[in-house]
């Protein structure tokens, strides 16, 4: 059985249990699991009567929703290719996109998306409303699903594109079965023996690949998954949803221990002092050298202190899980020490999202965890991470020299650096491309160095680390920080660094960097290559003038 006849099944044989929630203010919206049945039946309707057949590509342009998801599972249901895409991006990037895969069909999730592909794209496809698809109501059952072998291609997701265009990755029936069996299979260690279902809260766009596996998996699962709606109301949305675990990116984890220190510090007191000793106490009993009063302070912060934050962050939470970006080990620890384990996924949209994933019982705090069942990895030429294993894509759509190009001899290329220890546990330096090589042949990852800067600076919303080809490091610093934060932070770090590694010049952009100024991805990574190109007149001066605001 594939995915998403399993899916179905699943969905037919509870009728009455709620499956979906979306989470407007303190209100949840709900869909039990015969109501979307019947959504997804009008859907598959809608496209049969409109001539989308099985093969052809449909475009998905919304935002996270019920009915996102009822007409993504009819879409499939159909034999049909869906093409997931970003609401936020801008519909110029989208048109290039869709352009690229020829959707019959675009589906809209609200009228201002519409407008936004119409006004780009005068000989777009047919363009219909979320509303218009789900509008009949029909009484008899849909027919049975389009048989599917493991080589149809159910969806192509386009990849964030931090070089170059975008590339369509194909994944199939097969790929995405195998993968809800590993993540099925992860989540029933983490969960133990159940009586409920599985409650789960959700931010992260349908359409990167991550988040669409975990939506799946719900739904492959006995769970209730609550949506968020407002990505200005999360903590008040995290309450009504009061979730078991979630997925997480970096950076919101990040602003979540900060916003704690910070309450902490203003709030003052006692309980900032027990809280600053506990965590002390902690962290040195993590290192292995321990003090003689920690017993007294870390007792005295799990009695009084650590409990309280926990409990604001969620009292339900088994885990949080993390991924798409490297997440920073003092963060992750931090966590940990409230009694919350962060479980570590890593992958691709190429290898159906995830590669290796924590154990729950045995996290390895920095580490990424081992590659998961089936699938094989090693370290090939300047370390670069190499998969192989059924989870692996069959191509990117219409490009066949980039297919090639990303296999060596069967292995997938990553195109991430990478290192793994005698236990099998993975850690992801960062990215081969991104490597600078210096014109003393010097080798550096930038990422490391830009978590380091970033640490150090209280406002700064990224740092970017150039200097491929030339004599030494600089660095763009964008936030609202100071010249001298700046320079005092990048003097400490330059102490403690080899002498090609160290920052001798650096820019400071009040802008941040984001997607709707063209120097973020969809899913918020850097754009190295547009980056150096709209700050290349301070780059260049850096190194005409062999000057630096801050010297190492």
């Amino acid at each position: 059985m594939n995915f998403i006849e399993n899916i179905l099944n699943r969905l037919s044989e509870t009728p009455a249990r709620a499956v979906l929630h979306e989470a407007h203010d303190e209100r949840l919206q709900t869909i039990n699991c015969g109501e979307l049945l019947a959504e997804i039946r009008t859907a598959r309707l809608f496209f049969r009567k409109a001539g989308v057949k099985k093969g052809d590509r449909c475009a998905l342009l919304a935002h996270n929703s019920i009915r996102w998801t009822a007409i993504d599972l009819a879409l499939m249901a159909e034999g049909i290719i869906v093409v997931p895409l970003y609401a936020r991006q801008s519909a110029v990037e989208l048109v290039r996109m869709m352009q690229d895969c020829a959707p019959s069909m675009i589906c809209c999730g609200d009228e201002s998306l519409r407008e936004g592909i119409a006004s780009n794209w005068p000989d777009a496809p047919p363009m219909k409303l979320f509303d218009e698809i789900l509008a009949s109501t029909i009484e008899s059952e849909a027919e049975p699903l389009l048989a599917l072998t493991d080589a149809d291609a159910v969806t192509i997701i386009y990849t964030s594109g931090t070089s170059g265009e975008p590339k369509g990755v194909v994944l199939n029936t097969a790929n995405v079965t195998y993968m809800l069996g590993c993540t099925n299979g992860r989540l029933d260690l983490l969960m133990g023996k159940r009586t409920e279902p599985d409650r789960i809260f959700h931010y992260l766009p349908f359409c990167f690949a991550g988040s669409w596996i975990l939506m799946l998996t719900a739904l492959a699962r006995e769970s209730e998954l609550t949506m968020s709606m407002d990505l200005n109301k999360l903590a008040d949305e995290m309450k009504v949803a009061a979730p078991n675990y979630f997925l997480n990116v970096p950076a919101l984890l990040e602003r979540v221990r900060s916003g704690i220190e910070d309450q902490l510090t203003k709030r003052g007191g006692m309980a900032r002092a027990i809280y600053q000793k506990g965590k002390a106490a902690w962290f040195r009993k993590e290192e292995g050298r321990s003090e003689g009063l920690d017993l007294l302070w870390l007792g005295l912060a799990n009695a009084l202190v650590f409990p309280k934050i926990r409990e604001k962050i969620g009292p339900n939470l088994k885990a949080l899980i993390c991924g798409s970006a490297p997440l920073a080990k003092e963060t992750q620890l931090f966590f940990f020490m409230l009694g919350i384990p962060v479980l570590q996924v890593y992958g691709l949209t190429e290898t159906t999202a995830i590669c290796t994933m924590d154990h729950p019982q045995q996290v390895v705090p920095g580490k990424v965890g081992p590659a998961i069942r089936g699938i094989e990895m090693k370290l090939g030429e300047n370390d670069e991470v190499m998969v192989r294993g059924p989870n692996i894509f069959p191509g990117y759509w219409n490009r066949e020299e980039a297919t090639r190009q990303a296999f060596l001899d069967g292995w997938f290329r990553t195109g991430d650096q990478g290192e793994v220890d005698d236990t099998g546990n993975w850690n992801i330096i960062g990215r081969i491309k991104n490597l600078i090589i210096l014109n003393s042949g010097h080798n550096i990852a930038p990422e490391p160095l830009e978590e380091m800067i970033s640490k150090q600076i209280n406002g700064a919303a990224q740092v970017v680390v150039t200097g491929n080809g030339r004599s030494f490091l600089s660095a763009i610093v964008a936030g609202e920080v100071s010249e001298n934060e700046v320079k005092a932070a990048v003097e400490e770090i330059n102490s403690s660094l080899p002498h090609y590694k160290r920052i001798h010049a650096f820019h400071i952009s009040r802008e941040p960097l984001s997607i709707e100024n063209g120097l973020l991805t969809a899913n918020g990574k850097l754009k190295r290559d547009q980056i150096a190109a709209r700050f290349s007149e301070q780059i260049e001066n850096f190194y005409a003038s062999k000057k630096g605001q801050a010297a190492g």
